[in-house]
């Protein structure tokens, strides 16, 4: 009897990096983009302590808008309450 091993195991997890999951990554990646660039225009500026004020301010913010929607879910969509009724849908009843 051989033994078989699951080569494939855990592909089927979502991605998952430092608490931030999938379609948020680029959103994460992009928001401390933006946070760097933010600190080298305040920095030429206003100076060194303003640009990394500014930096840290724009990536807790950024980090903080992406785990709020992510508590909706991968796929957030609108999520309507209550019970809909469709009248006349076809016409003449049929």
């Amino acid at each position: 009897m051989t033994n078989v091993y699951p080569i494939y195991k855990g592909i089927q997890k979502p991605l998952e990096f430092m608490g931030i999951r999938g379609r948020f990554l680029g959103v994460a990646a992009a928001t401390v983009g933006c946070s760097f660039i933010g600190f080298i225009v305040f920095s030429i500026i206003l100076g060194k302590l303003a640009g990394f004020i500014a930096m840290v301010i724009m990536i807790a913010a950024g980090l903080a808008a992406i785990y709020i929607k992510q508590k909706g879910g991968l796929h957030n969509k609108r999520r309507d309450r209550g019970i809909f009724i469709y009248k006349s849908v076809y016409k003449n009843g049929k």
